[in-house]
């Protein structure tokens, strides 16, 4: 089951970022080391006292001009109601009530989802009367908070988690389930493969109400295994949120991804494999779920002898990383390979939870330094002692180093392909971390 989803909402420069960063207890700028992208994560997983929660940060999505801007707020609220469990509605206690605070407010007001005030920028105790002004806005329950000094945000957390009950209690799974998310951009066939395999040569053994947003996992027994696609339900399309459809898609996208350990990546090959596709990629992967690439629509292309492998390079061109993840090219209106999605799915399942011993891990380490050394940096000789797996699920390998920081990134990827050529992490993410010993 997917983790409650706890919504920052409030009008632009109010600090809703920061708070974000605040409680996810890190910057969320990541850099990728492989496609030299830096990008901002609006999503991320939150811990506390033993209760976990996915928290979102709208403000990502709000565009900037001014004579729009009432409306995009509204409807990243609209979303928000619809899809959170719980919202932290952010102002300025600074700059006082502005008119879209009052809108938000009112929406808020007249609807029966869990909320919690923030007053954020407030200091110090001797700026708590800055707080009063806000009590005008209708809401009881309120807070005041500093994001940037870090300022009362545990009672902040304390009041999220209480709220929340038991819904933010970690979920004991089944741990011979596998568990599958269908994902992908709207109108790429999505639902068209879901149905296929829920209903070709397989059988259903129970529909279960996956939570309050109708969201529905289906479970399947196939070849002896269960499988369990994660809100098969999709996406719900309403007049009121095409303007932020894009939000909409990845809110949802993102849980998801979140309650899965394989993700299905459906792409329109009509369309082509385009920057929205490739956030998604980057999305599963940075989460740590296996992967394989489904090229759905094939029926459409015109095809020569060497289309799927010129289709297949060009991906690889747009997104490198894509080299160590299996593609499928489907079509879901003829059927075409669709039934060996499940068969995929279960190989790279059985990757995603694989353990090597560290006497082989440190043979092949070994081998890859004999190869090539790794280069001085600053004028200090780096040396990689050895190295084990330190979990699954997925696949996590620490090498131990006397200057782990100073490992050159080209140095990193080439360990990475040498691990990956000598163990098959096809369609797995393969993480390391470096330790100083």
């Amino acid at each position: 089951m997917a983790k409650p989803i706890v919504a920052i909402i409030g009008r632009p420069n109010v600090g809703k970022s920061t708070l974000f960063n605040r409680l996810v207890g890190r910057r969320q700028a990541i850099v990728d080391k492989q496609e030299g992208i830096t990008r901002d994560r609006i999503y991320a997983p939150v811990e506390w006292t033993g209760k976990e929660f996915t928290l979102v940060d709208t403000g990502g999505y709000i565009p900037d001009e001014a004579d729009i801007m009432d409306s995009a707020v509204r409807q990243q609220v609209e979303i928000a109601l619809e899809e959170a469990d719980f919202l932290l509605f952010v102002v300025d206690g600074r700059d006082g009530i502005s008119p879209t605070d009052e809108v938000l407010a009112d929406i808020i007001r007249r609807s029966d989802k869990d909320y919690l005030l923030l007053v954020n920028k407030i200091d110090s105790d001797k700026q708590d009367l800055l707080e009063h002004e806000f009590h005008r806005l209708g809401l009881e329950k309120l807070i005041s908070v500093s994001a940037l000094s870090s300022r009362k945000i545990g009672d902040l957390l304390d009041n999220v988690v209480a709220a929340l009950g038991d819904s933010a209690l970690p979920k004991a799974e089944d741990p011979d389930d596998i568990r599958v998310a269908i994902v992908g951009m709207p109108n790429v066939g999505k639902s068209s493969i879901t149905n296929l395999l829920l209903g070709e040569d397989k059988s259903i053994v129970t529909d279960i109400p996956g939570t309050t947003r109708d969201s529905i996992d289906s479970r399947i027994k196939y070849h002896g295994k269960t499988i369990v696609l994660v809100d098969t339900a999709g996406m719900r399309r309403k007049a009121k949120v095409r303007e932020s459809i894009e939000f909409y898609s990845n809110l949802r996208t993102f849980r998801a991804i979140d309650d899965a350990h394989i993700a299905i990546v459906v792409v329109d090959a009509d369309k082509g494999f385009d920057k929205q596709d490739q956030q998604i990629v980057r999305q599963v992967i940075d989460s740590g779920r296996g992967l394989i690439l489904a090229v759905n629509k094939w029926d459409l292309i015109q095809k020569e002898t060497n289309t799927m492998d010129e289709f297949k390079k060009e991906i690889k061109r747009l997104f490198k990383s894509l080299e160590d993840y299996p593609m499928m090219f489907t079509s879901a209106k003829t059927k075409q390979r669709v039934s060996k999605l499940m068969p995929l799915c279960l190989d790279v399942h059985k990757r995603w939870g694989q353990r090597i011993s560290t006497r082989i891990i440190n043979k092949t380490l070994d081998r890859a330094v004999k190869q090539y050394q790794p280069p001085a940096v600053k004028g200090k000789k780096i040396r990689l002692k050895y190295g084990s797996q330190v979990s699954q699920r997925p696949p996590r390998i620490a090498i131990f180093s006397n200057w782990p920081e100073l490992i050159p990134v080209s140095y990193q990827n080439y360990l990475e392909n040498q691990f990956r050529t000598q163990f098959d992490f096809t369609g797995v993410p393969l993480k390391f971390s470096y330790r100083i010993s």
